[in-house]
């Protein structure tokens, strides 16, 4: 699979997730337990501006955007617009080149992971998509390093050997269900 069609399948999963966030408070609890849901969903939203900086400009600054004006609806039919498009070769992060192609995988992760977290904090359950989760499975396993741990994410959480692999994916970023 395609890194452009690893990122569209992804924000297709957290649109719907994002959905369902409307009728809950914005201080519930997610699976991320330093953030409530509010800040979940402000996170999310920066990393689509961050994908969305890449893709239509070839860079990506350090600072958030102070840009909240358009919804999550509309940043995700704006990266994948700017995919349409031709992204660029190469994105500089800060000063720091990276491959488009792995921004997007990298922001396939993201937006699919924390949409599942946004479903799970409103209580409803929400499968990240079998092959989806297998192809997000082997992102994740080539750029989290153990210095991530303690850092962006938690220690991998044990499975069963037969689990599927939405649940490999997610206790492989220190997510408990």
């Amino acid at each position: 699979m395609s890194a452009g069609e690893l990122l569209e399948r992804s924000l297709a999963y957290a649109l719907g997730s994002v959905a369902g966030a409307r009728r809950m408070g914005l201080g519930t609890g997610t699976p991320c337990a330093e953030w409530d849901l509010g800040e979940l969903l402000g996170h999310l939203d920066d990393s689509l501006d961050a994908l969305y900086e890449g893709l239509s400009g070839g860079r990506i600054g350090l600072l958030p955007q102070a840009d909240r004006v358009c919804g999550f609806r509309t940043r995700a039919c704006a990266v994948l617009g700017a995919w349409a498009a031709g992204p660029p070769d190469g994105v500089l992060v800060g000063e720091r080149p990276l491959d488009a192609r792995v921004m997007a995988a990298v922001g396939a992760v993201e937006i699919a992971v924390h949409g599942w977290d946004v479903a799970r904090s409103c209580g409803r359950p929400r499968p990240i998509p079998e092959g989806l989760a297998a192809e997000l499975l082997s992102v994740a396993q080539c750029v989290v390093g153990e210095e991530d741990r303690g850092v962006r994410f938690a220690e991998p959480v044990p499975v069963p050997s037969r689990a599927r692999p939405e649940t490999w994916l997610l206790a492989f970023l220190g997510r408990h269900f």
